[in-house]
C-alpha cells in the first residue's frame, strides 16, 4: 500500500491547490487527471481525455438531467409557491405545530417536480417565510425546519443527485428514482414529528391562532394543489408504471410545467427565457463536473488507485456495518467542502469497488449516499442551503447553521434507520414491475 500513497497525494495536493485557487470543481479535476497521467502512466493524455470526456457528456442516461432542471426552472417562475400555501394552510394549521409544517410538505411535494435542493429552498421559502413570520412562528424553527425539509429535493425523485450517481455506476435511474421515494417521505415524517416535540418544549413556540375554516372551504382551497399534483402523477406515475423512462418522464415533466405555466398566466418569452437559460448553465455545470469527474476515474484506473484501495480495504476486513460507517464519516467531511454532485462524481470511482465487494446493494447505497449528501447542504463551510437561507433572512451564517442543526441530527437517525431496515430504500424497486430502464 506504501507505493500507492505516493500517487493519492499528488492527487489530493493538486485537487485542493486548485480548489483553494478558485478553480472551477470540473476544470480542477480534469486538470488532476491530466498531472497524474502524466505523472504516473505512459499513455497518451490527450487522446484518453478526448475520449472519455465526449463519452461521458454524450450519455443517453444524461438526458434526463437537464430536462428535469429546465422543469424545475419553469415551476419556479410560476404562482406555484403560492398556490400551494393556500391549498396546504387550511389542513397544516390544526396540527400540533400549525403552519409551521407548511414548510415540510411544501418542500416535500415541490421536491417531487423539481429534483433540486436549491429550487425547492428558494420556491418554497419565498411562501412560507413572510406568511410565517407575520403569524409569529419562531424565527428559528421557521430556518432550521425549512433548510432541512428542502434537501429533500436530493432524495424525492426527480433528484438531480440520483441521475448523476446512477449515470456514473451505470445503473437504473427509473429504480433509483423508486428506491427514493419511501426514504424520502419517512425523512418528511420525521420532520414533522420534529416539529411536533419542538412545538409542545418551546415557551415561545405561541403563533397566532389561524381563524376557524369549515370543511367545506378546506376542500375549496384545495384546489389549488391539483395542478402540482396532477404533474407529481404524470412524471413519477409514468416512470412507476413503466410506460416511461426517466429521459421520457422528464420530457413529460417539461411539457407539464409549461401547460402548468401557461393556465396560470406565467409563461410569456422573458419567463421561457429565464427557465431555458437557467437551465442551460445549471446543466453545464453539472456535465463539466461528469466529464471531469470521469477523466479523473479514468487517469485513477490506470495508476490502479481504485483497485488497489478495494484491496486494502478488503484486507483490513472490515464488517459491513464498519465499512458504512467509515464511509459516512468520509462523506459528512467531504460535504463540508464540497456540493452534493461534485462529491459523488469525485469520490464514487474509489468507493464503488469497497461497496461492491462488500456485497452492498448499489441501488440501496445510492440512497444512503444521497442522505449523507442532504446532510452536507446544511453543514458550513459550503453548506449551499446555508447561503441561500442567508440571501433570503439576512441573518448570519453562524444563526442559520445553529438553526439547522437539529435536522442534521434527524438527517443523521435516518442513515442508521436505512442500515437498520434496508428494505425502506430496496422494497419498492424490488417489487416493480415492468419498469423500463
Amino acid at each position: 500500500m506504501t507505493a500507492e500513497l505516493i500517487p493519492i497525494a499528488v492527487f489530493l495536493l493538486v485537487l485542493f491547490a486548485l480548489l483553494g485557487a478558485g478553480v472551477w470543481v470540473g476544470l480542477a479535476l480534469a486538470a488532476v487527471a491530466w498531472v497524474g497521467m502524466e505523472m504516473f502512466t505512459t499513455r497518451p493524455v490527450g487522446d484518453a481525455m478526448m475520449t472519455i470526456m465526449w463519452r461521458s457528456s454524450s450519455s443517453w442516461t444524461l438526458t434526463a438531467l437537464p430536462l428535469f432542471i429546465w422543469m424545475g426552472e419553469i415551476l419556479y417562475r410560476t404562482r406555484l409557491s403560492e398556490d400551494m400555501f393556500r391549498g396546504l394552510a387550511p389542513w397544516m394549521s390544526r396540527l400540533p405545530g400549525g403552519l409551521l409544517h407548511t414548510n415540510v410538505v411544501g418542500c416535500t411535494v415541490f421536491a417531487a417536480v423539481s429534483g433540486s435542493s436549491a429550487a425547492t429552498l428558494t420556491t418554497v421559502g419565498k411562501m412560507s417565510i413572510p406568511e410565517l413570520r407575520r403569524r409569529n412562528y419562531p424565527e428559528r424553527e421557521v430556518i432550521g425546519t425549512l433548510a432541512g425539509a428542502a434537501t429533500l429535493g436530493l432524495m424525492i425523485p426527480p433528484s438531480l443527485t440520483l441521475i448523476v450517481y446512477g449515470v456514473t455506476i451505470n445503473e437504473s435511474i427509473t429504480r433509483l428514482f423508486i428506491a427514493g421515494i419511501i426514504p424520502g417521505l419517512v425523512l418528511a415524517a420525521m420532520f414533522m414529528g420534529y416539529i411536533v416535540v419542538i412545538s409542545r418544549l418551546n415557551p415561545d413556540y405561541r403563533p397566532d391562532p389561524e381563524p376557524p375554516m369549515s370543511f367545506g372551504e378546506k376542500l375549496k382551497n384545495s384546489r389549488y394543489l391539483i395542478p402540482v399534483l396532477l404533474l407529481i402523477g404524470l412524471v413519477i406515475g409514468s416512470m412507476y408504471t413503466g410506460i416511461a423512462t426517466a429521459t421520457e418522464a422528464a420530457a413529460f415533466g417539461v411539457l407539464g410545467s409549461m401547460l402548468l405555466a401557461g393556465v396560470q398566466g406565467s409563461l410569456n418569452w422573458q419567463s421561457f427565457r429565464a427557465s431555458l437559460m437557467g437551465a442551460v448553465r445549471t446543466s453545464a455545470m453539472i456535465a463539466l463536473i461528469l466529464a471531469g469527474a470521469a477523466f479523473l476515474s479514468l487517469a485513477m484506473g490506470f495508476t490502479g488507485l481504485p483497485r488497489a484501495l478495494a484491496e486494502w480495504i478488503g484486507a483490513m476486513e472490515l464488517s459491513r456495518m464498519q465499512l458504512l460507517l467509515a464511509l459516512l464519516v468520509f462523506y459528512i467531511v467531504i460535504g463540508c467542502f464540497l456540493d452534493g454532485i461534485s462529491a459523488v462524481v469525485l469520490t464514487i470511482a474509489v468507493v464503488e469497488p469497497m461497496v461492491r465487494q462488500a456485497g452492498i446493494d448499489l441501488i440501496w447505497f445510492g440512497i444512503f449516499i444521497v442522505v449523507v449528501v442532504e446532510m452536507a447542504q446544511i453543514t458550513p463551510p459550503i453548506g449551499f442551503n446555508l447561503f441561500v437561507l442567508q440571501g433570503m433572512t439576512n441573518h448570519g451564517m453562524g444563526y442559520i447553521a445553529r438553526a439547522a442543526l437539529p435536522m442534521f441530527f434527524i438527517m443523521l437517525l435516518m442513515v442508521f434507520i436505512l442500515m437498520a431496515f434496508p428494505g425502506l430504500a430496496t422494497w419498492l424497486p424490488e417489487n416493480m414491475r415492468q419498469v423500463r430502464t
